[in-house]
């Protein structure tokens, strides 16, 4: 298990090891102890998983104020997404810059967000899920979100014949910095 650091404060791809033989793979997906020499101190507490049926769905951008912020861990284990984050912490020195990170079920690569980031990713592929673990429970009084497209972040989003977003999705105001401190 290999942490890389990004160019965002404090977000990290984590590669594995793959172990192959005639039967299939395995990899470790996740190590606390690993993480914690790479500056992780985390307890994930929950794990979700998202099913897209078709390749151009776009889930975010969302995250959830403090007290009740979470930092996630996003891996693809099926199909393939482009991941992106956004860092909304005033006081970083990466603040309102934004990383994308394919993952795929065939990369098996993890991307570790720190609390304090808009979270969301598109499908590039139909029939692709994502597994998150999540280190506090959802809160949807705290939840907060900007639209993908917002001009603040100018995000370069794969193309896509058909971009499949919720309503919710679709409404999200632009990005108020003064939502993520109320």
């Amino acid at each position: 298990m290999k942490f890389q650091e990004t160019a965002l404060a404090g977000a990290f791809i984590i590669d594995v090891t793959r172990f192959e033989d005639e039967r299939g793979f395995f990899v470790e997906a996740w190590r606390q102890d690993l993480a914690d020499q790479a500056g992780i101190h985390e307890s994930f507490t929950g794990t979700n998983i998202s099913s897209n049926r078709y390749q151009g769905t776009l889930r975010g951008l969302h995250a959830q104020k403090e007290p009740q912020a979470q930092a996630k861990l996003v891996r693809c284990i099926q199909g393939a997404i482009l991941d992106v984050i956004v860092d909304i912490r005033p006081d970083s020195p990466t603040y309102l810059q934004w990383l994308s990170v394919e993952l795929s079920a065939e990369n098996l690569s993890t991307l570790f967000v720190p609390k304090g980031f808009l979270h969301g990713f598109q499908t590039l592929v139909d029939d692709s899920t994502v597994m998150y673990q999540v280190s506090g429970l959802y809160h949807p009084q705290s939840e907060i979100g900007a639209r993908f497209d917002d001009p603040a972040f100018q995000i370069a989003w794969p193309e896509a014949d058909e971009r499949i977003l919720s309503e919710k999705d679709q409404h999200w105001p632009r990005f108020e910095p003064l939502l993520v401190h109320r």
